[in-house]
């Protein structure tokens, strides 16, 4: 089982002497470390474990002014080596990194009295109890304490022995998810190309696979990689890796970036989470207050917003906020953070991601909080159902699905279908996930605004689904709402005629008056018969308002009584069959006509000769031929003997 191992402790209170002397490796590579003799960014190892197991190894620098670098290794740490000087003791550091590994959730820890050489029995006690009280209230209350000298090995021989019996002793849950690795380092290798390092948190990898960085959503293929400086051909969580990449420039990837499985899209801009506030922290978090937020190798601005009715979050209190970023990150539900002051001075306090892409709450909103719970602490199913009510999308893709719930894509399908109560959209190569109260809301709109529509407009068949779409909700996408639409078309709740939507009961009725209305519309057509008034001339003959004639209209033209030739030219349907009986007879004998020769054989006008010849072409009852028209289809020539 593949182990991660991590120092904390104050400057110069020995960590890194002591991983050399653990593993006989020396993690300080910076020139400037070795010059000024404390380390500044993080150095890595690997530890022999019995058995012929490896445990990766990150030394993390002590000063202050390295925090956001020590922020950067102690993510996914397994177990700390947290180191305490026996001449100085608890100093601000210490308390600090602790608070950190608290807030991160580490559970595992061995807190070394290093150099025991220099102190007496009476000063090692002290120590130790100044170590019990640190840890009191903690995540790492009680973990051992071993004195010991690297240089006289006083304690080493145990403290290899305390390293083995914890982590034989641990049963390290497998992650769930894609492939996720957290970069700590970047940089060019000379003749390979771009390599960067991290502590891979979930899923494995081999080389040859494509991999998405992000933010930025750049795709990558691995070229080789290593574990623990030996080449591999796979690498798998819990393990650090080093990776060789193709296909981007190193500009592009730093530290803060996620390499992670290609399916892997989303970034946060903002999440929800549950803070905890640190006794260390006197003035609590206030409201709206900007702060440095660190999630896993990445460190960004945000501004906290307290979600209820309270003005901050005091020292040992927990409460559920939203954040947003200033730059997006990569994030997922789970996940741990920290938080510290804008000046980066001191940490405040950290928590866990509920929601990594949150809408904005109204944080007075009295069923918030049982949302954020359900979300924090509900069983996977009962994030998901709570996921697809709250997310502004009516219909949610798998993709967002596995993402939120930090599965597999099968794996969270089966979870989601097997929600008896999801109602699921099936599209062309995709499905959608949405609730039955939402597909409630959206019915009940649907039918109230269909309802207005047949109300407002007596006389229309339906409403185009693209003009109900636009009515309904901003950002619901026409195939998702097609799709909606055909499932209510087949539970004969609506009737959908081509992009024509309208209630089941909704059937055009000409009153009495409209009808008055058709009869005189008829009768004007009628006068002339292949010279019809236009529409205009129509409305001042009859005194009708142009809405109300045009929506009589086209009742007239869905009951095919009346056609329409061009834009505002209307002709009898019994006119338009005696011309092209006329016509074809015409052409059987003749061939061809011109338009001029159309006008007299009709003895009409160009005005609307022209109209007519260009209904016909549409129709297909001709075709244009120059300036002639013919037959579509001639008959075939008689044969001759």
């Amino acid at each position: 089982m593949p182990y991660v191992i991590g120092t904390a402790g104050h400057i110069d209170h020995g960590k890194t002497s002591l991983v050399k002397a653990l593993t006989g490796q020396d993690t300080d590579r910076l020139k400037e470390e070795k010059e000024r003799g404390i380390s500044i960014d993080l150095g890595f190892a690997h530890l022999d474990l019995p058995e012929g197991a490896q445990a990766g190894v990150v030394d993390v620098p002590g000063h202050e002014r390295f925090i956001r670098n020590m922020l950067a290794g102690a993510h996914g740490i397994d177990l700390v080596l947290f180191t305490v000087a026996a001449d100085d003791g608890v100093m601000p550091q210490t308390e600090e990194h602790l608070n950190i590994l608290h807030l991160l959730g580490v559970k595992l820890a061995i807190f070394v009295i290093t150099k025991a050489d220099l102190a007496s029995p009476a000063r090692i006690r002290e120590v130790e109890d100044e170590i019990g009280l640190l840890r009191s209230g903690t995540s790492l209350e009680q973990s051992p304490v071993i004195p010991l000298s690297v240089v006289t090995g006083q304690g080493l021989a145990d403290l290899r022995s305390e390293i083995s019996r914890v982590l034989q002793g641990w049963s390290k849950p497998r992650p769930h998810g894609y492939f996720r690795l957290p970069i700590d380092r970047a940089f060019v290798l000379q003749g390979h190309g771009v390599v960067v390092t991290g502590t891979t948190l979930s899923g494995q990898i081999q080389v040859g696979d494509r991999v998405r960085c992000l933010p930025g959503g750049q795709l990558l293929r691995i070229r080789s990689l290593q574990v623990h400086g030996q080449p591999r051909d796979t690498a798998s969580w819990g393990q650090r890796v080093a990776l060789n990449l193709s296909g981007e420039e190193r500009a592009a990837i730093e530290r803060g970036h996620v390499l992670c499985h290609e399916r892997l899209a989303l970034v946060s801009h903002r999440f929800d989470a549950l803070l905890e506030v640190r006794p260390t922290a006197a003035k609590g978090v206030k409201n709206h207050q900007r702060v440095r937020v660190h999630i896993g190798t990445a460190e960004r601005l945000g501004k906290v917003t307290i979600l209820g009715a309270r003005a901050q979050i005091g020292p040992r209190q927990s409460a559920y906020c939203q954040i947003a970023l200033a730059e997006p990150v990569f994030t997922l539900r789970g996940d741990r953070f920290i938080v510290r002051d804008e000046t980066a001075q001191r940490t405040l306090g950290g928590g866990t991601i509920v929601h990594p892409w949150p809408r904005t709450h109204k944080a007075s909103d009295p069923a918030l909080p049982r949302t954020l719970t359900a979300l924090h602490t509900g069983s996977i199913d009962e994030a998901a159902r709570t996921f697809l009510e709250e997310t502004d999308e009516f219909a949610v893709s798998i993709a967002a699905v596995y993402q939120f719930l930090n599965l597999e894509k099968d794996e969270a399908r089966r979870h989601i279908e097997q929600l008896g109560e999801i109602r699921v959209l099936r599209l062309e190569g995709d499905s959608r996930y949405t609730t039955p109260a939402k597909w409630q809301r959206l019915t009940d709109g649907l039918l109230e605004a269909l309802h207005g529509f047949h109300s407002t407009h007596p006389l229309a068949p339906g409403m185009e689904m693209e003009a109900l779409r636009s009515t309904l909700a901003s950002g619901l996408e026409p195939h998702v709402f097609r799709a909606f639409v055909d499932q209510l078309h087949a539970g004969h709740t609506l009737v959908r005629e081509h992009s024509l939507l309208r209630l089941p009961t909704h059937q055009v009725r000409l009153q009495v008056e409209e009808q008055s209305v058709v009869d005189r519309i008829r009768a004007l057509l009628a006068r002339e018969p292949l010279a019809p008034p236009a529409l205009k001339q129509i409305e001042e003959e009859l005194g009708v308002a142009r809405a109300k004639l045009t929506a009589v209209i086209h009742v007239m033209e869905r009951e095919r009584s009346i056609v329409r030739v061009a834009p505002d030219l209307y002709f009898l349907v019994e006119s338009i069959e005696t011309v092209k009986t006329k016509l074809r007879q015409h052409l059987l004998e003749r061939g061809t006509i011109t338009a001029a020769a159309f006008r007299d054989l009709f003895d009409t006008s160009r005005k609307y000769a022209i109209p007519l010849l260009e209904h016909l072409d549409r129709e297909g009852v001709t075709v244009r031929v120059g300036d002639a028209r013919r037959l579509t289809s001639p008959p075939p020539a008689l044969e001759t003997c």
